[in-house]
């Protein structure tokens, strides 16, 4: 049980909770609708599949250059709304724009035309997403300085956030309904611009609303400018040796590496174990069985998974609670077995609530630990705080993952014999396609435990750092 009362100056209004949360939604929103969507390039607008990958890889190489370098940047800002929020609001309307524009391909055009086109909006994007992205990331890792305070923050935002996984599954369905889209490309099109319109209106709340550190009391800011850029790339260099001098950063990075992308890895499995071990390849049969099992998995983790887990943190703490969520997913993982069951397609949901405490509390608790190495680090390192940079980082570590588990994901698919283009697959690959379908993530989250078993930034321990910053510099 926690030691440590919240004091009231701490907590973070509910008002302040639900504009953060928001926020998340459309940083679950936008990548999510991104990845659904690239699957249609080859299909509805008939883009090569080799083009296809470039054009999905190539952003991301883009993307790991870009948000260490607005890490430091909104670090660093001086402005008279704080050093977070303009880029948030600017952020947001890109963000949007860009996307939207992204989508509006033509089947018709040539292939150099359509990968010029898409891949240079593709850039456009990622600047805009950044300039959203990581401001808002570390926005949240400032709005409160109490230890439970932050998990209960993250918490309420990773709730909110689950809605976006509760809507995408059902753009597969969207898409291909002819009764809605005379052709795929129109499904897209079409979409894409609803998605762009709720992100603009929903991405502005955070930046409005949410408040963070009063950067007035931000000492040693660097200079940005066109001036400095020579020593703001320096900057940027020293800031990212800090963070991986951080050990018990370092930790959380591993562990979500870890469990994230071993869940990334074979998430598109229980896609292809449906249609081909549940209705033997039948595709009309399978029907809309395989989004509700990602719709219920994100339903499972906003109502259930989530609430049990910040209550397990104020009890044993964040560690503890990740422990022991990580071990519950690995039983999630195993009752897969069972679960996708051809006699019972009912049983299909029956991992989803051990199996949700992976992800559920995964972010939940590790986004609120970095929010407390944000802490650690200023008192190693002094000012100016670096909320900006360790989101930045952390989440380059999650995409950067994710390229890689879409890599492993085929090879994994090809290793066990699949074959997308035959109707049925052998009983042999449907067994083994299973088996790698429970043992990857379930031993990436075993690693994952073993990883954290050393983390040691208790609660006691982020109280008494709290303590002697505010000794140091006063209460920001």
């Amino acid at each position: 049980m926690s030691h440590y009362q919240t004091a009231a100056r701490d907590r973070v209004p509910l008002g302040q909770k639900a504009a953060y949360g928001t926020g998340t939604f459309v940083l679950n929103l936008l990548p999510s609708s991104l990845a659904i969507f690239a699957f249609f390039l080859i299909t509805g607008f008939g883009v090569d599949p080799v083009l296809a990958g470039l054009l999905t890889g190539l952003p991301r190489i883009f993307d790991a250059l870009t948000d260490p370098i607005m890490g430091f940047i909104t670090d660093n800002t001086k402005s008279r709304w704080g050093r977070r929020r303009p880029y948030i609001v600017i952020g947001a309307i890109l963000s949007g724009c860009f996307f939207a524009l992204l989508w509006q391909l033509n089947p018709d055009w040539s292939q150099d035309y359509t990968f010029w086109y898409f891949l240079l909006f593709s850039l456009a994007f990622t600047i805009g997403n950044t300039m959203y992205a990581t401001p808002f990331v570390g926005l949240g890792y400032e709005i409160t300085s109490d230890y439970n305070e932050r998990t209960r923050l993250m918490a309420f935002s990773q709730f909110m956030g689950q809605i976006a996984w509760m809507i995408v599954p059902w753009f597969w369905v969207l898409i291909a309904d002819p009764d809605l889209f005379s052709t795929q490309a129109e499904g897209v099109q079409t979409l894409s611009l609803y998605v762009a319109g709720g992100c603009i209106l929903a991405g502005l709340i955070p930046g409005l609303f949410c408040k963070g550190i009063d950067s007035e009391k931000i000492e040693n800011r660097a200079e940005i400018s066109f001036r400095t850029i020579w020593q703001n790339l320096k900057g940027v260099v020293a800031n990212i040796i800090q963070t991986f001098q951080n050990a018990a950063f370092v930790k959380l990075c591993a562990a979500t590496f870890l469990v994230f992308n071993g869940f990334q890895l074979v998430s598109s499995f229980s896609y292809f174990i449906i249609v081909f071990h549940m209705f033997d390849g039948d595709y009309g049969a399978a029907g809309t069985w395989p989004a509700w099992f990602a719709t219920m998995s994100a339903v499972m983790t906003a109502l259930f998974v989530i609430p049990i887990v910040n209550w397990m943190s104020g009890k044993w703490g964040k560690r503890n609670a990740f422990i022991i969520s990580t071990i519950l997913s690995i039983f999630g993982y195993g009752l897969k077995w069972f679960g996708f069951n051809p006699e019972n397609p009912w049983l299909v949901f029956m991992p989803i609530p051990l199996m949700s405490f992976g992800i559920g509390g995964l972010f939940t608790l590790m986004l609120s630990m970095t929010a407390d190495v944000c802490d650690l680090d200023e008192l190693k390192n002094g000012m100016p705080r670096k909320e900006g940079t360790f989101g930045a980082i952390y989440w380059l570590m999650v995409k950067l993952g994710m390229a890689l588990a879409m890599i492993l994901g085929g090879v994994v698919l090809k290793f066990v014999g699949f074959d997308a283009g035959l109707a049925t697959q052998t009983a042999d690959t449907m067994t083994k396609l299973r088996i790698a379908d429970i043992v990857i993530p379930a031993s990436t989250a075993f690693f994952a435990i073993l990883v954290m078993r050393s983390y040691d930034l208790t609660e006691q321990t982020a109280h008494d750092i709290k303590a002697e910053l505010v000794k140091r510099r006063g209460d920001i």
